[in-house]
């Protein structure tokens, strides 16, 4: 069986270069990406002539203003950006087809036992490096026995390990590090320098040949691990710059003080964690769009064009036995950005007349600009629907069908109400098991269950149908019911009280709620007609008293 081989694929301007395939001119000026973080604008992507004056990825918008007169910006279409990326995927399946999206702008490639069909390795990284020329794209390549490996040639290769030290640039190894240096085998004790074969005139491709995963990931700095910024931080102070400064490190000490993700990190580079190439993609696909003779921006222009869509969108859906969980209706408008909205049900569904009046509900927060000049329409999350048919006599029948309707009408309320507080706010309550009042129920997703469908458990005792998180209560000062109370800024006199029903909070738990320790549970009548839940606390971490925890309606 062949050995292993990945090729990992970056491509550094992505964004920027997708905008300079549809306007040419934009490559010969100065030319960024802009992307929103909150309420800063920053640069997503940078075209070679802008990187050429300093400007640079994460930058803010007003620095790069500031260092590069005549910048031009245009705003990130994040979709248009994967939707790329995605025919980058379908290019990429020539050489292999196991080919899977990395990120937002790389892709990795399984190459085991198909670079012979080009005429080796060498002559396939000529096709790729060609083939993107074509395309007009800039791209870095990282060919290695492992996923991780490739993706750090493809990024780091020729980079030297840097410190975040200001000062000296005195390259020297923690004492740690040096402890260790008689137990390494690599290069920089002697041994062959590392198998990596440099191509093109730029020397952006890496090639690391076979069983040499470890002399060409050594010299690399350990960001080239795939590490969080913070972790790479803390060993850059260290002293363990480069990779090989980390594998000399005793692993047990390592995943002590970052993490096992440090360690999991290092198995995938070497070899020895399993990281394969999946490239799944559903099992089907169901979207439809609609090219527009005139930009439309009214918003009932937008909803007919959405009805006509949806009409092909359903059929495709029942024709397959699917229903949709989630559409997404994105507006192409003629400025070259997009605006999606999505539209969530409560039950899936291939029936325009359930979807519709969802969808209607989210146009308002399209903005047209200049005009819209496209529509599509796309099943986002979808799910098998089994038809359900109704045995038995004609009464049955009708019951059953009646049953149905009611059960309709209960989920088209429930996707309403979604589409403007969300799904996931909209909950139904079932029952728990436990003595706690406020757990005797546990509240469930409304769009992701099914309602209670048996009798509802009977308390032992009185239960209020509202419950609160206890509020104080100024009244006796022992366990003794008093005769009057105030409670919410206002004085209330009992009536008549029944009780008490003691509950013990739960021992295995720390609640803090349940910080007061036993409580001495009261069905407080008051001469103001309300029937009020009183409790005493007994302590425990709290002081003791008197608090209300509920009212009975």
């Amino acid at each position: 069986m062949p050995e292993r081989r990945i090729l990992s694929l970056w491509f550094p301007r992505l964004g920027a270069e997708r905008l300079i395939r549809v306007d040419p001119a934009l490559g010969e000026q100065p030319f960024v990406v802009v992307a929103e973080h909150g309420n800063m604008q920053s640069i997503s992507s940078v075209s070679v002539p802008a990187q050429q004056r300093g400007v640079h990825m994460g930058q803010p918008v007003r620095d790069a203003h500031a260092m590069c007169v005549g910048l031009i910006t245009r705003e990130r279409n994040l979709l248009a950006e994967q939707q790329f990326l995605t025919a980058l995927r379908r290019w990429a399946s020539k050489f292999s087809p196991w080919v899977a999206e990395e990120g937002d702008d790389a892709l990795v490639i399984d190459l085991t036992g198909c670079a012979h069909l080009f005429g080796g390795e060498d002559k396939l990284i000529e096709v790729v490096q060609d083939d993107c020329t074509g395309l007009g794209l800039s791209v870095r390549l990282g060919l290695a026995d492992t996923r991780g490996a490739a993706w750090a040639l493809a990024r780091y290769a020729g980079q030297a390990a840097g410190s975040d030290r200001s000062g000296d640039a005195i390259d020297q190894e923690a004492r740690a590090t040096r402890s260790r240096a008689t137990k390494r085998r690599h290069w920089t004790k002697g041994g062959a320098a590392p198998a990596v074969r440099l191509g093109g005139g730029d020397g952006q491709h890496r090639i690391a040949a076979q069983g040499q995963t470890y002399s060409a990931l050594g010299p690399l700095p350990v960001a080239a691990l795939r590490l969080n910024p913070e972790t790479t931080a803390q060993l850059t102070r260290l002293g363990l710059r480069r990779v090989s400064d980390v594998l000399g490190q005793p692993r047990a000490a390592l995943a002590r003080r970052f993490g096992r993700g440090l360690v999991m990190r290092l198995d995938q580079a070497m070899g020895s964690a399993p990281e394969p190439v999946s490239p799944a993609r559903p099992a089907h696909y169901f979207a439809v769009r609609m090219s527009l003779p005139e930009p439309i921006g009214l918003a009932d222009d937008v909803l007919a064009g959405a009805e006509r869509l949806l009409e092909r969108l359903c059929d495709l859906l029942k024709a397959k036995g699917r229903g949709a969980r989630m559409v997404q209706l994105q507006a192409f408008r003629a400025d070259h950005t997009t605006e999606v909205v999505q539209a969530g049900l409560a039950r899936p569904s291939h029936d325009p007349t359930h979807i519709l009046p969802l969808i209607a509900l989210k146009i308002d927060d399209i903005d047209a600009g200049f005009g819209i000049d496209m529509l599509r329409l796309e099943a986002v999350q979808h799910e098998p629907i089994y038809e359900r048919t109704a045995v038995g006599h004609l009464g049955a029948g009708a019951q059953a069908r009646a049953q149905q309707a009611k059960e309709q009408d209960v989920v088209d309320l429930i996707g309403r109400l979604g589409a403007r507080v969300g799904l996931d706010n909209i909950t139904r309550l079932h029952p728990a098991s436990s003595h706690i009042p406020e757990k005797t129920m546990k509240p469930m997703a409304a769009a992701w269950s099914e309602p209670y469908g048996e009798a509802w458990p009977k308390s032992r005792s009185a239960r209020p149908i509202l419950l609160w998180k206890p509020e104080p209560v100024q009244g006796g000062n022992g366990p003794q019911m008093p005769e009057t109370f105030r409670w919410r800024g206002r004085e209330h006199r009992r009536i008549r009280a029944f009780g008490p029903e003691r509950v013990a909070p739960e021992w295995w738990l720390d609640d803090p709620d349940w910080r007061t320790g036993i409580r001495d549970y009261w069905v407080t009548e008051t001469e103001r007609g309300e029937r009020l839940w009183l409790f005493y606390g007994h302590g425990g971490a709290m002081s003791a008293g008197w608090f209300c925890h509920g009212h009975f309606v």
